[in-house]
């Protein structure tokens, strides 16, 4: 199949395997009403299991039409879109994976809710910069885009899984001030998972940061530690 007749073969199953009643409660899920962060979302009621049963049948969708998958309307589509660009940075060569970082880049603005940047930020940008300067994610940080800022920490989730913290932790450092819930709940999130590897890491972080913090970071982020600890940091 040529490039376009695949791209229109990706949008019709889609369709087939959107459910109306599924799609209702994922507009309300993802906050898509007037002022939320969703904001007219709009969804064909597909399970994310079923996007990657999706994305293996079009495992081989070029990345051009890839890119244009993730302008489609259809958050689903974007959804796919990401799991496939995901899934060829991993099989990619290196010049294959510099083409997928720069589209990644290039498109955040199409990357605008909270679990399209949960499942491709860390094996994309993660992955890319772990040889690399990790000063993008710095840039990425003090970005106007709430996306691009969850971005910038939830990349760091590829370091962690090796056991380096520290872009983890300059990163939670420049987002302590941030305004908005989504970051506040990704900043938490990193520091658990830092604190599942090494909980005193995490302890020296609260011990210097932890007034500062919002309190839904710190409370997402004290998860897993012991009920005395918790309540010690959340009496601050």
């Amino acid at each position: 199949m040529t490039s376009p007749q695949t791209l229109t073969a990706v949008r019709r199953r889609l369709q087939e395997a959107g459910n109306p009643g599924d799609a209702v409660f994922l507009q309300r899920f993802f906050k898509t009403g007037p002022g939320q962060y969703g904001e007219g979302d709009q969804f064909l009621g597909i399970r994310v299991p079923m996007t990657r049963t999706l994305a293996r049948e079009f495992a081989d969708l070029p990345l051009s039409d890839i890119e244009k998958l993730l302008h489609d309307k259809w958050h689903e589509a974007r959804v796919l879109a990401l799991v496939l660009l995901t899934n060829q940075y991993a099989r990619a060569d290196a010049p294959e994976r510099s083409k997928v970082y720069r589209i990644y880049l290039a498109n955040t603005a199409r990357i605008n809710n909270w679990d399209l940047v949960d499942l491709s930020a860390p094996g994309i940008v993660g992955a890319h910069l772990e040889t690399r300067s990790r000063a993008p994610l710095d840039t990425l940080a003090k970005s106007r885009s709430v996306w691009e800022r969850r971005i910038a920490i939830v990349a760091t989730y590829y370091f962690i899984r090796r056991d380096e913290f520290d872009d983890t932790l300059r990163i939670a450092t420049t987002l302590l001030g941030d305004s908005h819930d989504l970051i506040h709940k990704a900043v938490g999130w990193m520091l658990r998972e830092v604190g599942k590897r090494d909980e005193r890491v995490l302890e020296r972080f609260l011990d210097e940061h932890a007034l500062a913090m919002p309190r839904t970071a710190l409370r997402y982020s004290i998860e897993r530690i012991s009920p005395a600890k918790r309540k010690r940091y959340m009496a601050r």
